[in-house]
């Protein structure tokens, strides 16, 4: 498939993109992913790899369209879940109940 990533068109099969990551150890995924084999890989990861251009000179948009294209599952950024505004002290007691009072 062609696909322009960086301003530049590569042919990139489904094939070529395995055999390239083939031994390549996925770095920890901070954002958005792409899994290939059993493993994820960070999406500029492999932009990198496949493309042989710094991560610098394309964005992960570029990547996962070509990637999903080929057939690959992509994965968007995890949401985050926001901060507990109680104590866990506080948590439990919420969750024990209140106290009856007589």
């Amino acid at each position: 498939m062609r696909c322009v990533i960086a301003r530049f068109p590569f042919d990139l099969t489904k094939s070529g993109v395995l055999e390239s990551m083939k031994g390549v150890k996925p770095e920890p995924v901070t954002g958005e992913s792409v899994i290939i084999g059993r493993r994820h890989y960070p999406v500029k990861q492999v932009g990198e790899v496949v493309t042989r251009q710094d991560r610098r000179d394309f964005s992960a948009g570029e990547v996962v369209r070509a990637m999903t294209l080929l057939g690959f599952t992509c994965r968007a950024v995890p949401e985050i879940a926001p901060p507990s505004a109680l104590s866990p002290l506080q948590q439990a007691s919420a969750m024990l109940g209140t106290p009856m009072t007589v």
